[in-house]
């Protein structure tokens, strides 16, 4: 492999069932600094059926070139045929840096494609960056439970990949007007189609309430919580204010609440415009994933909690006692 024949920062830009994930423009953004640092070009890929009509928009917001690969049999994702057509579009057109978005979707697809292609992959990472010695990538992610932050390169193969958090960046706005080149890719399915799985059903998930990705107001739950039926108060709350409630690892641990609401390192990274912390103490690992919060109110029966001195407004109390008080007000 000759890395100097690699050129161009790539972003996979994720859309499934009709709607073009949210993360595509926080990757516009983190590869838009990448590729000016580096003088090349900000390219996006798109995979799926009916998917054309996004690439302008991806344009729009900042990708110079597009690559489409739209097809019928791309309509459901499959990790396995998904990897394959990008382990091709790599082969062909040789990117230098690729980022892809660490949701369900992404966290399978970059592991899978990293070992199709042949290089490394710097899983969930919350920040990336270009070294102007030698233009490699410097990959940021927390390991040891958060409590150290690493930085990974990968010097001998191309492109170095990474799967970059949701929200880790903002995302990039439109820009009227803006040009830029589509490239269709033909998918082939002799070629992509593993006979090893086939799709099945899609099954919508039962719960309902809004993404934690979506919302401008979270609730959110610690240990003060105390138990499953604790969380009902928090949803009232959250259902009252417009948005969704959220955890810290605590009561996953517990098996109060589900991992996909966990707030932290080790779960989802948001930046609503209110966040309400219940019987959070506010561990380090909680803060990281939740700091980025325009308003943080704290709840807690423990004025020394470290979540009472990083909020904006601190309420020194019991969760189930403030609570109802603030239902009572916003009825």
């Amino acid at each position: 492999m000759n890395i100097k024949d690699y050129k161009n920062v790539w972003i996979f830009a994720q859309a499934q069932r009709g709607k073009l994930s949210p993360t595509a423009y926080e990757l516009l953004t983190a590869g838009r600094k990448l590729a000016d640092d580096l003088h090349e070009k900000l390219c996006a890929v798109l995979l799926g059926h009916n998917v054309q009509n996004f690439a302008q928009d991806l344009i729009s917001h900042g990708a110079d070139v597009v690559y489409v690969c739209d097809d019928p049999a791309l309509e459901n994702y499959m990790d396995d045929t998904y990897a394959r057509v990008l382990a091709e579009l790599v082969a062909q057109y040789k990117p230098n840096k690729f980022l892809i978005p660490a949701t369900n979707m992404g966290r399978s697809l970059s592991a899978k494609t990293a070992v199709f292609v042949g290089t490394g992959l710097t899983a969930d990472a919350t920040d990336v960056t270009i070294n102007p010695a030698d233009g490699q990538l410097h990959a940021t992610r927390p390991t040891f439970g958060g409590n150290l932050m690493a930085t990974i390169t990968c010097a001998k193969t191309r492109p170095e990949m990474c799967s970059l958090r949701p929200m880790a960046y903002e995302k990039a706005p439109a820009q009227t007007g803006r040009k830029g080149e589509v490239i269709a890719f033909k998918f082939d399915a002799t070629k992509y189609v593993s006979p090893l799985a086939k799709f099945v059903e899609f099954i919508q998930s039962k719960e309902g309430g809004l993404d934690l990705s979506e919302a401008e107001v979270i609730v959110a739950g610690g240990r003060g919580v105390g138990s499953k039926d604790g969380f009902k108060l928090l949803e009232k709350l959250a259902t009252r204010l417009g948005g969704a409630v959220g955890a810290s690892r605590g009561p996953v641990d517990s098996g109060w609440i589900d991992y996909r609401y966990q707030i932290g390192l080790t779960g989802r990274t948001v930046k609503p415009k209110l966040y309400i912390a219940c019987g959070i103490s506010g561990q380090i690992q909680h803060m990281a994933g939740m700091s980025g919060a325009n308003v943080i109110v704290a709840i807690n029966k423990d004025p020394n909690a470290p979540i009472m001195k990083a909020a904006h407004f601190a309420l020194e109390g019991d969760l189930h006692e403030v609570i109802p008080a603030m239902l009572e007000v916003l009825h």
